[in-house]
């Protein structure tokens, strides 16, 4: 490719990614969209989702609801079907935003009004009645507000909104005592309102605070001329089902819509036409302010809060109990064990490192000039552990404890991932609590979290280098490429192929290829040149960081461990405790993305609090059990400080396997792999960010474990 053209491509790629998350911003209070009476309000359709499986479908697709006409409402430069612009987040959770054919107009009240019929065949039937046994809702969109089922408490002291409304039921037909799926073709919208703040609302400007939408199912019989029934009192329900066109099948399979294909044609060209109305009310609503209309939809704000302070009661108590340990620790080996350090051996020791900075020198005797090689002054070093009869513990690996670890070149790229996700976090629990990311931004948690990550490829490059230089390494463009291609290189193609599963089914939750190839050009063309820079200055323009010991020239042999000292013991057992202080919240946050779709997780105040009381018990765990290793003569802690920091993740994912089996009700083998799959790549991200945070406290803490060793 010519130069000018990848100049051009990669400006082009930032001026997406800055005019995407520019489109979505949205701060609650200056944001406001006011209407007069009878100015027209958009409805716009979106998709069906189910609780009980994680494949969407965009609403216009779906072959018994009324399709677009393509005609133009008033004051919209658009006709219905027209596919609204969504920032990378929104189409990353399956959005397919259009507008419809609905008229609403503020203040105007729709007793009925006909909206089309439509003809559907056998197959579509059976469609309608494979997504209502799967409990699938419907989501529309009305000034940002999802329309919203309506319930009250017990007690009727408060009303509250679950996003969506239900394509239909299925019930107990009592004259023949058999199941059948009625579909919902008749929505009464609530649109409630108030007067908009500030100059506006004096000039007679109205805001929208509360959508609400009632679904009916009303059978094709008693309409007038309009094709409008009526829609007060009872109704007989519409009912999805076509009899079969044969008398011998219609005893073989009573009661049946959708005939075996090796028995019937589904193509016979027996058809079902379904009537579609709707009404719109709009009602002043006084009592909710225009920034706090989301409220209706946190069922759970009031209840939870006190749970939440348990949870954050609970993780105070376990980090202050491992912080007390931490405490007792360093102060040991500072005032103990440092203190038994200062002996013969010691001073014996910076003797020989004077004479091996000194070259060469006279004999005491007169004789010859006598030098000191480096390698020499190690031999000697190493074989004085045998005059360290009474040192143990971990005194003795102060020639071994700073000894590379095995497998460095995949060790340093994983750092860098970890900062780069832990930059990631950092920057969204902000935003969060800020306020900047909320429920009316759309989409707005993702996008801004991949603008986050691409932009962290410095961050990433800079500590990869830095940690490859500080092992000595000499090819550092290498290490570049794999801290640039294996973390990502892994989420892209995880999303890939669980996109041909997905696309096979014809989802709204399939990325379509353009996304996919802007995905790819975003990594390679943005991030990876962010990763060189990055690398490029930690390995060429920083230091490598300097070790207090030097390191002997044989490895000293590890003694025969405990079983508790074991590599897979400890990981388990340190990684449980992180998981104790993260359980309580993890449910909230499980059950908003898992257990109840149409819900929305809002209460980032409490996870940020939970987060850093997590990022310190990680870093206290990790500092015990490194110590106890170093204590067991075992100088292996570089990886095993990384795999206990991401310890808890093992236990994360097991309660992603305890979640599905208990909680959930996902049908189908696409839904749970995409369950599975998905959870596994967020334990990946949340071992890679604990691991890095576990690793950098680790070393921290052996440096200043042996600085008193280090000599002048």
């Amino acid at each position: 490719m010519p130069p000018d053209c990848r100049i051009t491509t990669i400006l082009l790629c930032w001026t997406t990614l800055f005019s995407a998350l520019y489109d979505a911003f949205y701060i609650p209070g200056y944001s406001i969209q006011s209407y007069k009476d009878d100015e027209s309000i958009p409805l716009l359709v979106n998709k069906v989702y189910s609780d009980n499986t994680q494949l969407q479908f965009a609403y216009f697709e779906l072959p018994f609801v009324c399709p677009p006409t393509g005609n133009k409402q008033s004051g919209s430069p658009f006709g219905s079907g027209h596919s609204v612009p969504l920032n990378l987040g929104e189409v990353l959770r399956g959005d397919r935003i259009m507008t419809s054919d609905f008229e609403i107009n503020m203040n105007q009240d729709i007793e009925c009004r006909y909206l089309c019929d439509q003809s559907v065949t056998r197959k579509d039937v059976r469609r309608a009645q494979q997504l209502i046994e799967d409990g699938y809702v419907t989501e529309w969109i009305l000034d940002n507000l999802p329309g919203a089922t309506s319930f009250v408490t017990v007690d009727r002291s408060r009303k509250y909104y679950a996003a969506g409304f239900k394509l239909g039921e299925k019930e107990l037909d009592l004259d023949s005592g058999k199941m059948r799926y009625v579909l919902n073709n008749h929505f009464t919208m609530v649109i409630r309102w108030r007067k908009a703040p500030g100059k506006e609302g004096t000039r007679g400007a109205k805001v929208v605070v509360g959508f609400e939408v009632y679904t009916k199912s009303i059978g094709g019989s008693h309409r007038n001329e309009t094709g409008c029934p009526e829609v007060s009192g009872d109704h007989e329900k519409f009912q999805l089902y076509i009899a079969p066109n044969n008398t011998e099948l219609a005893a073989k399979y009573p009661d049946s819509s959708y005939l075996p294909e090796d028995d019937m044609d589904v193509h016979d060209g027996a058809t079902l036409t379904i009537p579609y109305t709707y009404s719109v009310y709009f009602r002043e609503e006084a009592t909710v302010e225009w920034s706090n209309r989301w409220d209706l939809y946190f069922t759970d704000q009031s209840e939870s809060t006190v749970t939440h302070w348990l949870a954050i009661l609970n993780s105070l108590i376990i980090s202050g109990i491992l912080g007390a340990i931490v405490i007792v620790i360093l102060s040991r080996t500072s005032q103990g064990d440092l203190r038994g350090r200062g002996d013969s051996y010691l001073e014996e020791a910076k003797f020989r490192t004077r004479t091996r900075r000194s070259g060469d020198r006279k004999s005491p005797k007169g004789g010859l000039l006598e030098k000191i090689t480096e390698t020499e002054v190690d031999e000697d070093l190493s074989s004085d552990d045998e005059a360290l009869d009474d040192v143990t513990g971990w005194k003795l690996l102060h020639g071994d404890v700073f000894r590379i670890p095995p497998h460095a070149g995949i060790f340093a790229p994983l750092i860098g991932s970890g900062m780069q996700l832990l930059f990631m976090v950092t920057g969204l629990l902000l935003l969060s609590c800020l306020g900047v990311l909320n429920p009316s931004f759309r989409g707005g948690f993702v996008s801004v979290g991949f603008g986050l990550f691409i932009f962290a490829g410095g961050f990433s490059g800079y500590f990869s280098a830095r940690v490859y230089k500080t092992f000595g390494g000499q090819n550092w463009r290498k290490n570049m490429l794999m801290t640039a291609l294996l973390f990502p290189g892994l989420l892209f193609s995880l999303v890939f192929i669980l996109n041909l599963f997905v696309w096979a089914q014809a989802s709204s939750t399939a990325l379509p290829f353009g996304t996919l190839m802007g995905l790819a050009s975003l990594w390679l063309l943005i991030q990876v040149p962010l990763v060189y820079l990055g690398s490029w200055y930690g390995y060429v323009k920083t230091e490598a960081w300097q070790h207090p010991t030097r390191t002997n020239a044989t490895p000293r042999q590890i003694p025969a461990q405990s079983w508790h000292t074991r590599s897979l013991q400890v990981v388990l057992l340190a990684g449980l405790v992180p998981f104790a202080v993260l359980f309580i919240e993890l449910m909230f946050v499980f059950k908003s993305v898992w257990q109840d779709k149409s819900g929305y997780y809002y209460v980032f105040g409490f996870l940020s609090v939970v987060s850093i009381i997590l990022i310190i018990t990680v870093s206290e765990v990790t500092i015990i059990a490194t110590y106890i290793q170093l204590c067991s003569e075992n100088h292996h802690w570089w990886w095993q400080s990384f795999f206990v920091g991401a310890g808890s993740a093992l236990w994360v994912f097991a309660y992603c396997v305890w979640y599905y089996a208990t909680r959930l009700h996902i049908q189908g083998f696409i839904s749970s792999i995409l369950f599975f799959s998905y959870s596994f790549l967020a334990c990946v991200v949340y071992a890679l960010l604990t691991g890095t945070v576990g690793f950098l406290t680790a070393y921290a803490f052996v440096r200043r474990l042996y600085s008193a060793t280090k000599v002048d």
